[in-house]
């Protein structure tokens, strides 16, 4: 095929048009923020100590957390089909800027553990079997669709064991029903 001057000049201008920007994702920097916090980052300085912005409510991401004394971690609001481990889309959405946090630079490395956690409505046996199953479900999204090696990720059901606001039986608490991922390290 022979190359004309117009089709060389548009090869040309194509070459050096940088690739598209990926967008900005507020979500995937907060949850990197929090689960770097506190940590000594390789090849970049000082241990990350800046502050966790607070997070608006309706955000996905909570600073809040049940994980052990300076053990970097984040809650997530995974949503569920109501008594399942089906992760509905806006689970999905979340999970998207899990897994880009997952892959930056400052975590490629790490393993995490992947908690599911229940608010204590119903029978505590099937809250601790529903949150295992609610973490394998979040740990094989993230493998199956992102890529994200098995091996970095440890899914944990804790049920109604571990909550974030402690209330009694048979309470509906939100902020309990949660997906939480804990900085284990490499």
């Amino acid at each position: 095929m022979r190359t004309t001057p117009v089709l060389l000049a548009l090869l040309t201008l194509l070459a050096a048009t940088p690739a598209p920007a990926q967008a900005p994702d507020p979500v995937a920097d907060s949850i990197v923020r929090n689960l770097t916090r506190g940590l000594r980052i390789p090849n970049q300085g000082d241990a990350v100590t800046a502050p966790v912005t607070p997070i608006d409510p309706r955000s996905p991401v909570q600073a809040a957390t049940t994980a052990p004394p300076g053990r970097p971690a984040v809650s997530l609001m995974i949503t569920f089909t109501s008594g399942s481990a089906q992760l509905t889309p806006q689970a999905e959405v979340v999970l998207a800027s899990l897994a880009r946090a997952l892959a930056a630079p400052e975590l490629a490395n790490a393993r995490f553990r992947i908690e599911g956690h229940t608010d204590t409505v119903g029978d505590p046996g099937m809250n601790q079997a529903l949150s295992e199953r609610r973490a394998a479900a979040v740990r094989d999204l993230l493998v199956q669709r992102y890529g994200i090696a098995a091996t970095r990720l440890e899914p944990v059901g804790f049920g109604e064991s571990t909550l974030l606001v402690p209330t009694g039986d048979g309470r509906d608490e939100p902020s309990n029903r949660r997906v939480q991922v804990v900085n284990l390290g490499e």
